[in-house]
């Protein structure tokens, strides 16, 4: 999901939700450097044909923009709280029917104790949280500045990796990590300060 700023800031800038600049094009360009720069010692153990499952995630990246592009309108009329309400309503009534369909509910009957904490964790932080942080952001400025936070994920889950799974902590992850929080400054930030204003 890396990608998903440069999605977002190519639709939003075709669908015209928002403008085009040379500064916040080169900040989403060089945070999603810092990404791959981060990842590249990962690349190396990708199996055969994993290419799929990147394009997968591309159209899922394309997906999550056009819903950022398009669900401002709603949330600014509905606010964060119930757009997310409604929405994951919607979502998990889907979810039921695709699972009931598919008989995807047997596995639940052997869940223990750590399965229930996971799936609660996942629910309450992973999914409700999440959105309505999303759209709590969304409210408030553009789809291309709240998708360029993505770009922290696989970083935060590195250095996570680093201090519970004594993963190394290998010059190019430090690296990434620089990369991806100039990028984001840059898409962020104007490019000058402004002026002070002159006394006649």
């Amino acid at each position: 999901l890396s990608t998903l700023p440069l999605l977002t800031m190519v639709v939003g800038a075709a669908l015209g939700s928002e403008a085009l600049t040379a500064r916040k094009s080169l900040g989403v360009v060089i945070a999603m450097l810092g990404v791959a720069l981060a990842l590249l010692s990962g690349l190396t153990f990708a199996p055969a044909g994993a290419w799929r499952g990147d394009l997968l995630m591309v159209g899922a990246a394309l997906c999550m923009a056009l819903y950022s592009i398009w669900s401002k309108p709603f949330i600014a009329r509905s606010g964060p709280i119930r757009f997310t309400t409604m929405a994951m309503g919607v979502g998990a009534a889907c979810l039921i029917v695709l699972a009931c369909w598919r008989g995807s509910f047997a596995p639940v009957a052997e869940f223990g104790i750590p399965q229930w904490l996971a799936a609660t964790y996942l629910g309450a932080f992973g999914s409700a949280l999440t959105f309505y942080l999303w759209a709590f952001a969304l409210a408030r400025t553009t789809p291309t500045r709240v998708a360029i936070s993505v770009t922290v994920n696989p970083v935060a889950a590195s250095l996570v990796g680093a201090v519970l799974l004594h993963e190394p902590l290998s010059w190019n992850l430090v690296g990434g990590i620089v990369t991806v929080f100039a990028g984001i400054w840059i898409a962020t930030t104007p490019g000058r300060w402004p002026r002070p204003a002159t006394q006649p």
